[in-house]
């Protein structure tokens, strides 16, 4: 092997070891033509666990791999969100025992095919743009967390992930959350895990909801908010907060919350047990 071709692959072994994963595209960009990375599979020196991406022969990625390659080298405006996020920060009690981890992914752009068809111990389940406009930020390393932190957006890492990965907050989560399917399942499920978030910030919850543009999502999130009269509701600033006008029914013949005018389920105060 040549020197040069040497150095490329010495290059592309130090950026697999940061990010774990690589795309077609990305080896395009930089310059690895169709014939370099076949030898480089024929080689031993990379697999490709599914067709349009490589890795280093001895991982097995993640779905934290697969986010910070989207997001750092894919530059894809797509972030865990919703009931992926609270999962992480620590508000799992709803989730059922033995049920698969969906990874619920919310953004402008869509999910590329190879990202769907990687061996993954949890489902990547993209759930669109969400109840906020896209964000216009990169989710690269150099932007910065203040910048992110306005969006209800924040960097989380443990000692079992590759690198750092761009997902929603609490706040931002629970807002996402709100917006999905109207139901009685999803009054419960937003009820369950509205009970534990005493620590949410009221400056945060205050920005958010002036930007998101789900009605439905701000009365539920507010509804349930003071339903378990949460300390920081009375530091919520809702006078320029959009709440639109006339009642919202989440669940047929339900109980209509006269604040918020809107319906939720008749038997809310027995479900938490």
């Amino acid at each position: 092997m040549s020197e040069r071709t040497n150095s490329k692959l010495n290059l592309l072994l130090r950026a697999l070891v940061n990010v774990d994963l690589v795309s077609s595209r990305w080896l395009r960009a930089n310059a690895y033509s169709t014939s370099l990375i076949a030898r480089y599979v024929r080689s031993g020196w990379l697999q490709s666990p599914a067709r349009g991406v490589y890795a280093l022969p001895d991982r097995k990625p993640g779905w934290d791999a697969v986010l910070r390659t989207l997001q750092q080298r894919e530059g894809l405006r797509i972030h865990p969100g919703g009931r992926f996020a609270l999962n992480w920060h620590g508000h799992e009690h709803y989730l059922r025992l033995g049920e698969a981890t969906d990874v619920t992914l919310y953004g402008p752009d869509r999910l590329p095919t190879w990202a769907l068809q990687l061996p993954l111990n949890e489902m990547l389940a993209w759930c669109g743009r969400g109840p906020f406009e896209p964000t216009q930020l990169s989710f690269e390393d150099a932007t910065a967390g203040e910048r992110l932190y306005e969006e209800g957006l924040e960097r989380n890492a443990d000692s079992e992930m590759v690198g750092e990965v761009v997902m929603a907050s609490p706040e931002r989560a629970m807002l996402e959350l709100c917006d999905g399917k109207p139901g009685a399942a999803l009054v419960y499920e937003a009820d369950a895990l509205m009970q534990g978030l005493a620590g949410l910030r009221p400056d945060l919850i205050s920005r958010l909801l002036r930007r998101c543009h789900s009605i439905k999502a701000k009365r539920l999130f507010l509804a349930l908010a003071e339903r378990h009269q949460h300390p920081w509701m009375d530091r919520v600033a809702l006078a320029d907060v959009d709440l639109g006008s006339g009642k919202r029914s989440l669940v047929p013949g339900g109980r209509l919350d006269p604040k918020y005018l809107i319906t939720l389920p008749a038997d809310l105060g027995e479900q938490l047990g």
